[in-house]
């Protein structure tokens, strides 16, 4: 079956309506301070007491995809330091679990956030997030009804403030947000993990507040990887 220049592959003996509707899921990642969002709580497979939420249980890639990044900014920003800190941010990830959850990542200046139906791109770019407070956006398409076995991961694109946040490498300059910080947070969601907000969670790279200076988030913490680790492995 084809999606949008996507090929799904079910699993044996799975027809495509038991996938239940193609959806998308996003997550407005907030700084510190700022009032807890909606669905502050919300996600799900997390064992009792676990910091990891799913953004439905099973529901994860079953192909590994390529993504697209534009390091296009208006803050003058390197080429060097947006895509290193995305491979850096995938490798945290993609390290921890036998599948590759990130393809390869490309170079794409002509590459945006979508915000509207399926176009079969993956990508990571910069531009306005007109939520107050919001440091970045993931959007993530998949199929997160039916029987678990039959979920899967379609599609996600994340943006990154640049109208509200300077950016940069926080062990430099303690006063910018962090790319690779918040880059790891994001491509958590693009992955399948949800957000935290429980207090006893605060230091998971999953948590769902940020701040300039913050780096702990480049590193995954223990119910990071184990949350991870029981979605694909």
């Amino acid at each position: 079956m084809v999606v949008a220049g996507i090929t799904l592959a079910l699993p044996p003996q799975a027809k495509a309506d038991e996938r239940g509707p193609l959806e998308k899921v996003t997550f407005i990642h907030y700084k510190k301070g700022s009032a807890k969002p909606p669905w502050a709580g919300g996600g799900s497979g997390g064992d009792k007491g676990s910091c990891y939420k799913f953004l439905a249980k099973g529901a994860k890639w079953k192909q590994t995809e390529p993504y697209l990044i534009n390091p296009t900014n208006s803050q003058g920003l390197s080429d060097e330091l947006v895509v290193g800190s995305a491979i850096s941010a995938d490798n945290e990830w993609d390290n921890r679990v036998a599948f590759n959850v990130f393809g390869q990542a490309f170079v794409d200046y002509s590459t945006g956030y979508n915000n509207g139906s399926l176009d079969g791109k993956n990508t990571i770019s910069f531009g306005n997030v007109p939520d107050a407070g919001a440091i970045g956006v993931t959007n993530v398409w998949g199929y997160f009804s039916g029987p678990p076995s039959t979920r899967e991961l379609v599609e996600w694109d994340m943006l990154l403030d640049q109208d509200d946040f300077e950016w940069g490498d926080a062990t430099v300059d303690p006063s910018k947000m962090d790319a690779r910080n918040i880059i790891t947070h994001e491509m958590g969601h693009s992955a399948g993990m949800g957000d935290l907000y429980e207090a006893g969670c605060i230091e998971e790279t999953m948590y769902g507040y940020s701040t300039e200076g913050e780096t702990s988030k480049r590193d995954l913490a223990a119910g990071d990887i184990a949350g991870i680790q029981k979605l694909y492995n």
